[in-house]
Parts: structure tokens; sequence; C-alpha cells
């Protein structure tokens, strides 16, 4: 049976970027730049390579910036390109305005990272989506996201994007999935262990968010909004593990052929600048002789 192909995603990106401060008490961290392109870009970029039309970003206070990235160049900026000759810098930036349907959802409080779906659910309608991360994308070909959706088109069930995992703190950063393996790299799923440690971890494939998700999970996160009682964060995790007590399917896949990029964090966003400016066709020539010559001082 092949199950109808998701076509709508949801990216969160209603956090306050606190590790970034003071950067991001003006600027969502989302908007921090890899070179010439916000970091929130190369997330919806890889939803639109998968084949993904309607995008919906789930914002918060302050997060503006992100919904003029997205629409279409305004009058001021037009004129300064048009009149200091450099009209073909015009073309990219209607793109990036065409390269999906963009819906915005205000999130008017910190709820979790359940909270985002909470906001979008009536936009969701009864039908399988995608759920991203703002802060985290791949590069390869096929793209992780259209590698998932691969999988939910063969399952029909929740689909998890995996990577294998080899050092003692990676599993104390991630979610860990224990399950059966039931083809090459696609596993079906009885639990998920939250950040276990090495010794308690039941397998070494950490999820590293980019979910496909069924309609079902709605009725769950309602459910425990409900029982919410102020304290602590609602969790997708903890509606996914009742999904997983109800018998409901899970599969996770492990991601090949792709390159993971966190920008969640200092140290990991120094990293992607770096690699992503070392593989840049205008600059990255220069910016590794720069890098070799400062290493040999």
């Amino acid at each position: 049976m092949t199950y109808a192909r998701p076509t709508k995603a949801v990216i969160a990106a209603a956090g306050f970027g606190t590790r970034f401060l003071p950067q991001t008490k003006a600027m969502p961290k989302e908007m921090l730049p890899i070179v010439d392109k916000p970091i929130i870009q190369y997330v919806v970029e890889e939803l639109v390579e998968a084949g993904i039309k309607d995008i919906i970003i789930v914002t918060g206070y302050s997060k503006r910036a992100i919904e003029d990235h997205f629409d279409t160049p305004n009058a001021e900026l037009t004129a300064v390109l048009q009149k200091g000759g450099k009209e073909h810098m015009l073309d990219p930036l209607h793109e990036i305005a065409d390269m999906a349907n963009f819906v915005f959802v205000r999130q008017k409080e910190a709820l979790g990272n359940a909270g985002p779906l909470l906001y979008a659910s009536h936009l969701i309608n009864d039908e399988p989506f995608v759920y991203m991360w703002a802060d985290e994308f791949f590069l390869g070909s096929p793209n992780r996201m259209s590698q998932a959706i691969s999988v939910y088109e063969k399952t029909g069930g929740t689909v998890f994007s995996c990577i294998s995992v080899s050092e003692d703190r990676d599993f104390d950063r991630f979610g860990i999935i224990g399950g059966e393996e039931i083809e090459p790299g696609v596993f079906r799923m009885s639990k998920v262990a939250e950040k276990p440690g090495k010794a308690n971890a039941p397998s070494n494939l950490a999820s590293v968010g980019g979910y496909i998700l069924t309609p079902d999970i709605l009725s769950y996160i309602e459910r425990i909004a409900q029982e919410f009682d102020g304290n602590g964060e609602l969790t997708i995790q903890t509606a996914m593990q009742l999904m997983l007590d109800d018998g409901l399917p899970f599969y996770a896949h492990e991601i090949k052929d792709s390159r993971y990029y966190d920008a969640g964090d200092k140290v990991d966003y120094l990293k992607t600048v770096v690699e992503i400016a070392l593989q840049h066709e205008d600059i990255g020539e220069e910016f590794r002789n720069f890098l070799k010559k400062r290493l040999e001082d």
C-alpha cells in the first residue's frame, strides 16, 4: 500500500534563543547568518526540495524578521538595487518568497516543543505533515526529508529521522530509539529514550528532528495540554510515548548520504558557518587559505 505524500510542514521558531544572548535580544536566532543565508532558509530549502508546498512557521515575540525574509523585497530595497545597477540581485530575493506557500502563526506563550502544534493544528487538517526545528538542517542528495517521506509512503506511520552516534555526549543530547530493523536502515520503533546516557541507550540511533507525523498526534497533544498544570513543558515526546503505548505505528530511518548541521548552540553554530563557508563557491578557496594561514601562525 502507498500512503499519501505529505505536502505541509510546520517549523517551530518561537523560542527565545537564550544561548545566543545578547545577539538574539533583537534578532531571531533562526535569522543568524550561515555566510549569506539565515539558518531557517536552509530548513525551508530542505523541505521544498522534498516536495513540501505549504510551510507553517510558528513564531513568537520579536520574530517579525522571519516573516520579512520570506516576503518579496520591499519598494525601498528594490529602488536601491535598481539605482545601483544591481537588478540581478532582485530575482533571487523573489525566488525566496516564491519557494512555498508561507503561513505565519504567532505563539502567545512558551509551552515546550508541543506548543507550536497546538497553535498550528487548525491549519493541518486530517493529513500527515512534517515537523521541523528551525535551527538544524541536512545537506545531501536525496536530502533527509526526501528519505523520510519515502519511508512514510511505504509505512503510513510516524517517521523519525535518525543518525548513528558513538560519542558519549551524543547519548546525553538526543533521544535514542529502540526497535526492530524491518529492512536495511528502517526500524519499527518500540520506544524512545530521552537523553538516556550511553550505558542505558537502547541503540546507537539518535533522533535529530525532522519528523513526519500523522494527524493522530494532534488529539494526543490536546489531551496532554488539558492535563498540563503549568509546571515544566508540553513535549511531543510525551504525546508520542502515549501513541506508542496505544500501538500506533512508529518508524525510524537512518539518514544516508547527508551531512547534519546543528546551529542550536554557539560552538555548533560556528562549526556550521565554517563548513558552509568552505563549500561556498564565491569565498571557499579564499576562506580556506585564510584558515590555513591562521593555523600556521
